[in-house]
Order: structure tokens, then C-alpha cells, then sequence
């Protein structure tokens, strides 16, 4: 009786979130935006700025951490992986934090697990122990350690549930964020070996269900974070991992459909969906940006793929697509559009720098990021025209947020919000 009640709570919760969503534009609910796929719905947004420029504050955030922030009705959310003094295995304290939209300021700071450093095991340079983004119902607050566990929390910080039985190595720590599917918090664990797809109930944290990833793929591990889309009628989460990219029934778990892409591994983009077609990127090895039909059923490698494109395909950033064009970004700062239909390069550009968050659009622009802490802006369009250069000279690997015409940036050590200013 007491899981009936619950489940129904959590449906009720859904119900509202969705609606206090669509009713404003002030929500960034989870890791690209209310889409999922790092489109900003209201502008004006700025396009220039710098460490003094169009700074509305710029808050110190303790700790390391790479997971992107998001906004919620006048808060934001992250999180953050704290040393703990005394410790010789350099013990981590992995926390959610909550800021002020308007002030910067910390409404809230809850540890939510200790990691016990000695059995940590490796992180990536461009990782952290801390990199999942949250996600946000309206009502309670999901955060996700990858292997180290995940956890409910309501909007103060107090922790409802928490789950950290799914284990599994992660090789280079953990990278992708959960998602909201019904009543289900779903999010992938792809490690070493027997990497799989796992949700769980959204309301009390148990294990819904787990499936695991049939690929032959040597490397096994990936970082993606799933996509919730519908296809005639039906719900579809869309999981890229090593060697292939699967379709799931958010209810069961069951795999829907499939592609196979050979020996791609350590798979980070997250796809994106639009003009009836899903884009992939396949990680390592051998880089290409897939289309695909997801209306089939079992292994569609050889039906479904509309087209591929090899041309400055990213391995970390996500594709970005803004009406009939697919922006990318990869790695080593080559810009390119290409036409969401046929793939079609309109062009290429070189706009320097590293990268790894994932672009974002907003009032009409493409806001990139990079690793080095400039922030690219160019016009939407298949001519590529370039609008500003805004330097902030601090290490950023987290994705944009953007809200109420501001953009919320996490560098190495701080948040800024940066909003367009009266000039003084």
C-alpha cells in the first residue's frame, strides 16, 4: 500500500512539474535545458562579457566538480566533491549545493555521500568526482555520483532517499547525468564490463529495473546521458554507449530498437532529436555523427541510418540542432553547420581553443565554451558570422545554463551569472 501511495505521489509530481514548466521561463530543470537538448525558449540573452563586463555576481563554489548548474524558480543547483582534511586517502565529502538566482548567495549546502578515497579509484584529468548534472521535477532535487550512488532530496536540501547499490568501474570516473522518464530516474553505467542502463523509482529510490548493454565493443565504458523522446505515440529513451546506441521502454527497460557503430567507445555526447531523426555521436576511434529513424524495431543498423557525417564530429561536446541546421563543436575548436536532413556541410570553421561542454542557443545565437574559459558566440545560420569573443581565463568544462535572459557559467572555482548591464 505504502509503494501504491508513493507511486501515485510521484505521478501527481509530474503532473505539476510539467505544468510549472511550460507556465515560465525561468526553469533550467536538468543538463541541456528544459528540452534536454541545450535550447534557451526566451531571450534576449547577452553576447558579450568578461570578468567584469555584464556580471551580475560570480560566486565562489568550494570544492571540484564539472557538473553543469541548473535553475529552478529563483535557485540554483550543483554539485561539488569537497577534500576532507585529516584523511590521508584524500576522502571526498560529495555535496549538493542551492544559490540565489538573484544574489549569488548559498541558500544551502548538504553533504549527500562520503567517498572513502582509498577505493575512489581513477578520475580523468577533465573529470571530476562530481560530474553528473542534477535534475529537477519542480518538486524534489535528483543528484547522481555515477557509481558512488544517487539521491532525492526536496528543494532545502533536506535528503529523502538514497541509493548507492548499483556498482561498477567507471574507468575514468563518472560523466552522465540522470533523466526523469515517467516515475522512473534513469541514467546510464557504463564501466569496464558489463556495462547497463539502470532507473529507478523516483519516488523511493528502489531499483525499477536494469538492462544490461549487449555490445561486443572491446573499450566498454561511455558517459552519455540518456534522451527522453516520443515516436508515434511512444515514449523512447535514447542511450548511446560503447559500440552501439539503443532505444529503451522507460517502463521496463526493454531495448526497442539499436545501431551498431564497430568499436566506438567512451562515449560522451548527449543526442539530440528533431525533423523525425535521432543524432549520435560515437565516441573514440572513429568519430562520425550519425541520423537516424528510431521507428524500427531490433538491429537497425543497416535500415535506419539516414546519413553520417566524419568532418570535425565531436567526442565530448553534444550536437546542437536549431531549425533545419546541426551545429557541432569538436574537441579542438572546429565550428561546423550541417543540413539536419541530408548532412550537408554549409561550413567549417576553426574558432580556437578546447572544448567539452556542449553548445547552447539562445535570441538567435550559438553560445560555445571553451576548456580555457572563452566563450564564443556566433549568429544562427548557414553562413557562418561570428558576434564576440568573452574571456573569463579560468579552466571551464561545465555546460551553460541560461534563464530570465541570463546565462549561469561554472568555471574551475566559481558561478557567474552574467546578465546584460546598464554601461556605467
Amino acid at each position: 500500500m505504502f509503494l501504491v501511495v508513493q507511486q501515485l505521489k510521484a505521478s501527481l509530481i509530474l503532473l505539476t512539474a510539467i505544468s510549472s514548466l511550460a507556465a515560465g521561463a525561468d526553469n533550467w530543470p536538468q543538463f541541456r535545458g528544459p528540452t534536454g537538448q541545450g535550447v534557451a525558449q526566451e531571450g534576449p540573452f547577452p553576447t558579450e562579457w568578461s570578468t567584469t563586463r555584464n556580471v551580475a555576481w560570480k560566486q565562489d563554489i568550494p570544492g571540484t566538480g564539472w557538473s553543469s548548474p541548473i535553475i529552478f524558480q529563483g535557485r540554483v543547483y550543483l554539485t561539488t566533491a569537497i577534500g576532507v582534511k585529516g584523511t590521508a586517502k584524500q576522502d571526498q565529502s560529495l555535496r549538493a549545493l542551492c544559490l540565489d538566482t538573484k544574489s549569488g548567495k548559498t541558500i544551502w549546502d548538504v553533504e549527500v555521500f562520503r567517498l572513502d578515497g582509498s577505493t575512489a579509484g581513477p578520475v580523468h584529468s577533465k573529470n571530476s568526482h562530481a560530474s553528473p548534472t542534477p535534475v529537477t521535477d519542480g518538486q524534489q532535487l535528483y543528484v547522481h555520483f555515477g557509481h558512488q550512488g544517487t539521491a532525492c532530496l526536496d528543494l532545502d536540501g533536506n535528503i529523502l532517499w538514497k541509493n548507492n547499490n548499483l556498482k561498477y568501474n567507471p574507468v575514468h570516473g563518472s560523466g552522465g547525468s540522470p533523466i526523469l522518464a515517467d516515475d522512473a530516474l534513469v541514467f546510464s553505467c557504463d564501466g569496464s564490463e558489463h556495462p547497463f542502463v539502470a532507473a529507478l523509482n523516483r519516488a523511493t529510490g528502489e531499483l525499477l529495473w536494469k538492462t544490461e548493454r549487449q555490445t561486443d565493443c572491446y573499450k566498454k565504458f561511455s558517459f552519455s546521458t540518456p534522451l527522453l523522446i516520443t515516436v508515434n505515440g511512444k515514449k523512447q529513451i535514447i542511450s548511446p554507449g560503447s559500440g552501439a546506441v539503443s532505444a529503451y521502454d522507460p517502463a521496463t527497460g526493454r531495448e526497442f530498437w539499436r545501431v551498431s557503430y564497430g568499436e566506438g567507445y567512451s562515449v560522451v555526447p548527449r543526442p539530440v532529436y528533431g525533423h523525425g531523426l535521432v543524432f549520435i555521436c560515437t565516441g573514440f576511434e572513429s568519430p562520425t555523427v550519425l541520423a537516424i529513424r528510431p521507428d524500427g524495431q531490433g538491429d537497425v543498423t543497416s535500415t535506419h541510418v539516414v546519413w553520417t557525417g566524419k568532418s570535425a564530429a565531436p567526442l565530448t561536446p553534444s550536437p546542437l540542432m536549431v531549425g533545419d541546421e546541426l551545429f557541432l563543436i569538436s574537441d579542438n575548436g572546429v565550428a561546423s553547420c550541417l543540413d539536419v536532413r541530408t548532412g550537408k556541410l554549409h561550413w567549417k570553421e576553426r574558432i580556437g581553443g578546447n572544448y567539452s561542454a556542449s553548445p547552447m542557443a539562445a535570441d538567435g545565437k550559438i553560445y560555445f565554451q571553451s576548456e580555457e574559459g572563452d566563450g564564443v558566440v556566433i549568429k544562427v545560420g548557414r553562413k557562418f558570422d561570428r558576434l564576440a569573443k568573452n574571456v573569463l581565463a579560468e579552466k571551464t568544462l561545465a555546460s551553460y545554463a541560461a534563464c530570465d535572459g541570463s546565462l549561469y557559467i561554472r568555471t574551475e572555482n566559481h558561478l557567474y551569472k552574467i546578465q546584460e548591464l546598464p554601461k556605467r
